[in-house]
């Protein structure tokens, strides 16, 4: 799918359905709040969410204190909607509307945080793409949390093919460069009532 084709399937998919109705919605994003703070050292500590959109995930960050965070995403309506939800806290938040495998990022951050983005990464050139940016994003000491459906996981989201992990495939993927040091699996209730088997691992960057 051309980059044009994709930033278009995801619009339309912000435009078809509320936030609270896509089968990736969480109403409070426990699991990957829990470690970013867990990770975090201080609030001026720069995480960036990459496929963030309209997550509830900000919320808790901002709700934290944290002051130096970044939402990235391919739809621009999927931001807008977080951003009219937060209100005036949003004018702490940096906003990025890009493709992550075409992303040029222009500093580091010490947290990586991606629910659900790289298991789109279906070809051997979209995944050596996204990791070219997330090394370029990030240093050695950061930390990266990628969380994709689990091996019995469903092998299609929003109408999209999708790889599927385990930590250890996932580690595998990511190359010798990031070290696993922690991973859980979650069953995801969407909102249409299904459950969907996730992976959450995180790794140090060498």
């Amino acid at each position: 799918m051309a980059e044009q084709s994709i930033s278009d399937h995801w619009a339309g998919v912000y435009v078809r359905k509320a936030e609270d109705e896509v089968s990736w919605f969480q109403e409070s994003p426990v699991r990957s709040a829990d470690w970013i703070r867990a990770i975090a050292r201080t609030s001026e500590t720069p995480i960036i969410d990459i496929g963030g959109g309209a997550s509830r995930l900000v919320d808790a960050l901002v709700a934290s204190g944290f002051m130096d965070v970044t939402v990235l995403d391919i739809a621009a309506s999927a931001l807008a909607r977080s951003k009219a939800r937060l209100g005036e806290s949003g004018s702490k938040v940096n906003w990025t509307v890009a493709d992550i495998t075409a992303w040029q990022p222009e500093r580091n951050y010490l947290v990586w945080h991606d629910r659900a983005v790289f298991h789109f990464m279906v070809e051997e050139e979209q995944r050596s793409r996204y990791l070219t940016t997330m090394d370029q994003a990030t240093t050695t000491g950061s930390t990266a949390i990628i969380a994709t459906f689990a091996l019995d996981g469903p092998d299609k989201c929003s109408g999209l093919p999708v790889q599927r992990y385990s930590p250890e495939t996932l580690a595998a993927a990511l190359g010798d460069r990031y070290r696993l040091v922690g991973a859980e699996y979650e069953s995801h209730s969407t909102p249409g009532g299904s459950l969907q088997a996730f992976q959450y691992s995180r790794f140090l960057k060498l």
